[in-house]
């Protein structure tokens, strides 16, 4: 059986076996304010997603990572679909998302119905990356 809850203090030693780029101080305020959710099949832990909201005002994933051995059995797609039944209740109507360019997360995310809606382009000497592009979702 397939869970998905609010992710709680008692889950940091998990969240960070999977998430290696939230700030620790971070993590706190994503308790507080319910933006993250563990996904468990048969009471073990398979993978998170987080979110914040961009603009102060648009629900923004900014992690969804399922474990490795959990990939391709649909545990991405339903902890994606519980985010937006749950931002949907929330009162919001779109719902964003990024990956760079050179990740093959663009495509789980267009099969959700995402389109693209932007790209940024860092190349600032120290802190360069792939373009990363947004995309956009109505819920």
């Amino acid at each position: 059986m397939t869970g998905i809850r609010y992710i709680t203090k008692e889950d940091k030693e998990y969240w960070y076996s999977l998430d290696k780029h939230l700030p620790q101080d971070e993590y706190d305020k994503k308790v507080r304010d319910g933006q993250g959710y563990i996904i468990s099949a048969d009471e073990k832990s398979v993978g998170i997603l987080r979110y914040n909201m961009f603009w102060d005002n648009t629900p923004f994933c900014t992690m969804v990572y399922i474990g490795e051995a959990f990939r391709n059995k649909g545990y991405g797609k339903a902890l994606m679909q519980y985010w937006h039944d749950d931002m949907k209740k929330k009162g919001y109507g779109i719902v964003l998302t990024s990956t760079q360019v050179n990740e093959d997360a663009q495509h789980f995310y267009r099969a959700l119905g995402y389109k693209d809606c932007g790209s940024l382009i860092m190349d600032i000497e120290g802190y360069e990356q792939p373009m990363e592009m947004f995309m956009i979702k109505k819920i």
